[in-house]
């Protein structure tokens, strides 16, 4: 996904003379290109993240686009505040790129685990939220932030993700995008987690229960219509995530649920637990600590049905 980013930045820095790029003392190769074309529009603001959003703001209430990047724990929690005053409260249009978000550098530790985010940032006043499921989806949404009148927060994965469009989807913030038709679970996947949600549709299909998955790439706003058409058909939906349980995806969802009359589906939510995660290993160990592996979402879903 990172490689995404990189991407898709150097082809808009040629589109848009607006487009300035500020970085958090990462990734200075990976932006060789970008650099290559935009010299003076590239910031290495070093471990000063705090400083950067305040940089930010003020180049965007000068006219500029800035895109601010670094690891996600890095670039929301470090500097919250200014996200919330210097962007939010200006309702200035500067997009965070958060990279290596969830349980992508698992084996770093808990300093680099990001499973708080999305609560932080859906929080604040003004604040779209964005979680792209693959590099192809990447590149949409940092293009659909480019035209946004806002901040913009988008969470993405590290490297290596898999690729699940066959071509570019038509990609509107504020609506899902469905990656398979079913009728009796639909499971809603935001960020990085669609591989092993596809993964699990497959077993329930194996099972004998038609599954439908949308990627839910915005988590803010939310698709309002495609969940008042998955709850009215489907028998149980799921929510799938690789952040909290309090907060996130799920959370929104549920805050949705509860303010409207009853709907005929259960929903299920899936995400990490309210504790650190002490042992470190793999993003797939990781992952399987909180149940967050397409067997134990499976299971526990043909339980619910």
């Amino acid at each position: 996904m990172r490689n995404a980013f990189a991407a898709v930045v150097t082809e808009l820095t040629q589109e848009d003379p607006r487009l300035v790029l500020l970085a958090g003392d990462i990734g200075n190769r990976l932006f060789n290109q970008f650099k290559d074309f935009s010299p003076n529009r590239f910031y290495n603001c070093g471990v000063a993240e705090a400083n950067m959003i305040g940089v930010a703001a003020g180049m965007a209430m000068s006219g500029l686009r800035p895109i601010c990047y670094t690891i996600t724990p890095f670039i929301t929690a470090r500097c919250l505040e200014q996200i919330r005053v210097d962007l939010c409260y200006h309702n200035v249009p500067v997009t965070i790129v958060g990279t290596g978000s969830g349980l992508s550098y698992a084996s770093l530790g808990a300093t680099h685990h990001s499973c708080e985010d999305i609560a932080m940032l859906r929080v604040l006043p003004g604040m779209t939220v964005i979680c792209p499921a693959d590099a192809v989806e990447v590149k949409a949404a940092v293009r659909a932030a480019l035209k946004h009148d806002g901040p913009i927060y988008i969470r993405i994965g590290k490297k290596n993700e898999p690729v699940v469009h066959a071509a570019p989807p038509d990609f509107v913030i504020g609506k899902s995008i469905c990656l398979r038709p079913g009728n009796d679970v639909c499971l809603l996947s935001t960020g990085n987690m669609i591989s092993v949600v596809l993964q699990a549709a497959e077993k329930l299909e194996q099972a004998g229960y038609s599954a439908r998955v949308e990627s839910f790439h915005t988590v803010k706003p939310l698709d309002e219509e495609c969940l008042k058409k998955v709850f009215s058909h489907c028998r149980v939906v799921a929510t799938i995530e690789e952040h909290s349980l309090i907060g996130g995806f799920g959370a929104a969802v549920a805050e949705w649920l509860a303010d409207r009359p009853p709907f005929p589906a259960k929903l299920a939510r899936f995400g990490s637990a309210d504790r650190f995660l002490y042992e470190t290993g793999s993003q797939n160990f990781a992952r399987r600590q909180y149940g967050l592996d397409a067997d134990s979402i499976a299971e526990k879903i043909k339980n619910l049905l």
